[in-house]
């Protein structure tokens, strides 16, 4: 892509995000109307600052097609170490009973998911997960943040190489991933897993394309 293309990317992404974190503080309606559905169950997981709501686009089409849908709302935004995080998903999957779970994440949620499919307290429930822009590889502008939340994406944190060296799981995950993310210039390749890319541009807007929906559902057997 030309600078001016990425550059349009970058606006395009934040307009995006801007949109849907207004979406979700004007209209946060309610997760528990996307709990019935006759398949297998799908757990949300967001993004860094993120709330349920902004995966909510696709909460309405996985649910459409017959999923039941749940999210862990005590995430919040989002903004807990990874293993605290897993621990609060964990209490959900238990509360509710959750079994042959498929978790559609965004961003961060995929890191979560991941490690959550490497514990044997959540690994029986979880099937699959299907991570769209996930860092799987941490990001290389991580380092040039003073938020400690934020620098826990950089290469070299531990979590991130912990995540990194096991790949047992890896088969199970299938990452979605467009030809440029601003936000994680290395991409979202995962060995050993199926790796989707499309011709799509961003890291918030992405979840809107037609295309990475459909990736989407395609990993969850629709």
């Amino acid at each position: 892509m030309t600078l001016r293309a990425k550059a349009w990317a970058w606006l395009l992404d934040y307009l995006y995000a801007a949109f849907w974190q207004v979406h979700a503080f004007l209209r946060p309606g309610t997760p528990d109307r996307y709990r019935n559905g006759g398949k297998r169950p799908v757990l949300l997981l967001p993004g860094i600052y993120e709330t349920w709501q902004f995966m909510r686009p696709l909460a309405e089409e996985l649910h459409a097609a017959g999923h039941p849908v749940h999210v862990a709302t005590g995430l919040g935004r989002n903004r807990a170490t990874i293993p605290d995080a897993a621990r609060v998903v964990t209490k959900v999957l238990d509360a509710r009973d959750l079994r042959d779970v498929i978790v559609v994440a965004h961003s961060k949620g995929g890191l979560i998911g991941k490690y959550l499919m490497m514990q044997t307290d959540a690994a029986d429930r979880i099937d699959s997960m299907a991570a769209v822009v996930a860092p799987f590889s941490g990001s290389s502008l991580a380092r040039y943040t003073v938020l400690p939340s934020l620098r826990a994406f950089a290469p070299t944190d531990a979590m991130i190489r912990l995540l990194g060296e096991e790949r047992a799981v890896n088969a199970r995950i299938t990452s979605v991933y467009g030809v440029f993310d601003p936000h994680i210039p290395g991409g979202s390749m995962l060995p050993g897993a199926t790796n989707v890319q499309l011709e799509v541009a961003g890291h918030f807007r992405i979840l809107g394309d037609p295309a990475v929906r459909h990736a989407v559902m395609t990993a969850c057997g629709d």
